[in-house]
């Protein structure tokens, strides 16, 4: 074993930026997959029957095909045509499929989108009946009932299965180390093993930097659930 090649400051450094791009995919793909799991959630649950099949569609492709081929298609296919190269120097979206590190969000963004929103959707389903006749006893509209009662009541009860959706994304985003140019914390592993050939040290610290990681996102659901769902602890007499 040669721990002190890992604990060099230059490799040091080199882990650190990767916690730092995998942090910053997992932040950023969970608050835009989030902002379209709503979307999708709503038109699963309260959308015309064609919008229905379309979104149904997208989230069974999402969930039936592996999360590395979602992104080599984006990287390797999409970003590849000719159509977009043409167009990428200086007409805006296509511009953003130059960088890596757009490819593995948008890839991460719309997984995490069609898993999300079919766990918001079965909450929303699930709605206990007598919330929405209350929402409807003060006035409410349909809409409105949605927006105040039933939406914010699903999110909360989602909750314990998206703190497992959040870990599982915190892990897939070491499949963009299969991205070049991306250096997260699994690539930073990958070169000084090919470097040094140092396969266990590399891979065990980084193994120790997802492992933190997780305890901490895992520590903070906690938290949250106390908070948000104590209603629906069991009572102690």
């Amino acid at each position: 074993m040669r721990w002190e090649v890992i604990f060099e400051p230059a490799h040091l450094a080199m882990y650190g930026q990767g916690v730092l791009t995998t942090l910053s995919l997992l932040l950023s793909c969970l608050a835009i997959g989030g902002v379209l799991a709503v979307v999708f959630a709503l038109a699963l649950t309260h959308g015309p029957a064609p919008l229905r099949w379309l979104v149904g569609a997208y989230t069974y492709v999402i969930r039936g095909t592996p999360l590395l081929i979602q992104m080599y298609m984006i990287y390797y296919g999409l970003a590849q045509l000719e159509w977009i190269q043409a167009r990428w120097d200086d007409i805006w979206p296509w511009t953003m499929f130059k960088d890596a590190f757009f490819c593995a969000l948008l890839a991460f963004a719309l997984n995490t989108a069609g898993y999300t929103a079919e766990m918001l959707a079965g909450s929303i389903r699930e709605t206990a009946p007598g919330e929405i006749e209350a929402a409807q006893a003060m006035g409410m509209g349909r809409w409105q009932a949605l927006r105040r009662i039933v939406l914010p009541s699903a999110m909360r009860r989602t909750l314990p299965a998206y703190s497992n959706e959040v870990v599982m994304m915190l892990h897939g985003t070491s499949l963009a180390s299969a991205v070049p140019a991306m250096l997260d914390v699994t690539a930073a592993a990958s070169r000084i093993y090919s470097d040094y050939y140092l396969p266990f040290e590399a891979y065990i610290f980084a193994a120790g930097i997802y492992l933190t990681i997780t305890f901490t996102l895992v520590g903070l659901f906690k938290l949250g659930e106390r908070h948000f769902l104590a209603h629906l602890a069991p009572r102690t007499h």
